[in-house]
């Protein structure tokens, strides 16, 4: 079991007059079972897959709810969904009651969450391990990454060891950072006893539950092959702009089909996209997106390799890894991509109430003030104040280019 922070959050929120029901959504084997029953030891678990019990459970009224289970978990609700009106009538009728809802289709579980729950629940997003959470060998404590740290105070300019190779915590973040690279972030890959081999057949398997169970039971496809070579043609261009025209014309699918594909995995925890920045409100919802796989062992596992990576697959590493560490800390993470007239890129883009941050992603072993030349002018651009900008590497030497711009370690910066 190893700490998860989000769990800290959920502690404390639980407590309050808000945290009655709580509602945990997240892909499948993130974590959300192990971490409720460690969090509410005192719950009741009850288990909605049972479809023996599962009309049990339905033919409950609200004042049997309160008398048999007053505190409860009720896991894969999405599959009898009628029960959170129930959990909505014992809310309604009694103060005392508090109930952890677990869910791993999204859109399923969050239709009739807004419908049902609206103002009466806090919804709690699990993803895979980050890289702190990898790392931490006590499984009680993980530390915040620096990232992290600088997030808590945005505005601070941060000191950093001038090589990874002096950071006292380099073996530990290397370790992490290197089964990230290989395996990704599932908790059940962090198992010690499990071989290499071993964790690659529970990457081929996950992918094929995740088209069997959660994409079946989140569209209802008669035919899954039009949805995976969807699914493998965006894993091949994951970190990339997609137009869905395009795709369309490269997978022989309808563009509406493949804009629908895309929101499936959007919403089903395997991919996010990020909104090409623009002043133009409008025009950020409308310019092209860069999709980013969420987990690079899943993105391997779809498209059957064993090690090796692209630069583009580790620009969505890190993106990815950025944005759970966000969503960890209870953020809400505006993301964007920024291509300006002329050719130059920016990878991530942040966005903070108090400005933003701006990153270059590079795969390489060793940069150089070139590789932060798109970071050069861009508070001029911006319409908020430019907070810091990073060039991401597997270089360890930490640099500061005359732009401002810092050239720092993924696994220092990171884990």
């Amino acid at each position: 079991m190893k700490n998860r922070q989000i769990g800290n959050y959920a502690k404390k929120i639980s407590k309050s007059g808000l945290g009655r029901i709580l509602v945990f959504t997240g892909a499948r084997q993130t974590g959300k079972t192990t971490l409720v029953k460690k969090l509410f030891p005192d719950y009741a678990y009850l288990s909605i897959e049972d479809p023996l019990t599962r009309a049990d459970f339905t033919g409950l009224t609200a004042a049997r709810w309160h008398s048999l289970y007053p505190k409860a978990i009720l896991d894969e609700i999405q599959k009898e969904p009628v029960l959170i009106e129930s959990i909505k009538a014992v809310y309604d009728q009694f103060s005392e009651p508090r109930y952890v809802i677990l869910g791993s289709s999204q859109l399923l579980l969050m239709e009739k969450v807004r419908e049902s729950l609206a103002g009466r629940c806090v919804i709690i997003e699990m993803f895979p391990l980050t890289l702190p959470e990898i790392k931490a060998d006590d499984p009680e404590k993980s530390q915040l990454s620096l990232f992290q740290k600088m997030l808590n105070n945005p505005g601070q300019k941060m000191d950093f060891y001038p090589s990874f190779n002096l950071d006292p915590e380099m073996a530990k973040k290397q370790t992490a950072y290197s089964h990230y690279c290989t395996f990704g972030g599932y908790p059940a890959l962090t198992d010690t006893q499990l071989s290499d081999e071993q964790k690659y057949i529970w990457i081929g398997q996950y992918v094929r539950t995740y088209l069997e169970r959660d994409i079946r039971d989140l569209a209802s496809f008669r035919e899954l092959e039009p949805f995976v070579i969807l699914q493998r043609a965006l894993a091949v261009q994951t970190a990339q702009t997609i137009n869905a025209s395009t795709l369309a014309t490269q997978t022989g699918l309808s563009v509406k089909t493949v804009q629908r594909y895309i929101q499936y995995l959007n919403i089903s925890y395997q991919t996010i996209s990020l909104q090409a920045w623009s002043r133009n409100q409008t025009k950020k919802l409308t310019r092209a997106p860069k999709i980013h796989y969420l987990d690079h062992g899943v993105l391997s596992g779809i498209l059957q390799k064993k090690g090796g990576m692209t630069g583009a697959e580790f620009e969505s590493l890190v993106v990815a890894e950025i944005y759970k560490q966000m969503k960890t800390m209870n953020m809400q993470p505006i993301l964007y991509h920024l291509r300006i007239q002329g050719g130059r890129e920016i990878d991530l883009l942040i966005e903070l109430p108090e400005g933003y941050i701006a990153f270059e992603i590079k795969m390489s072993q060793k940069v150089s003030a070139s590789d932060a030349r798109h970071l050069s002018g861009l508070d001029e651009i911006l319409d908020k104040p430019l907070l810091h900008s990073f060039v991401i590497s597997n270089d360890v030497k930490t640099q500061q280019f005359p732009n401002g711009s810092t050239a720092i370690n993924a696994a220092m910066f990171l884990g």
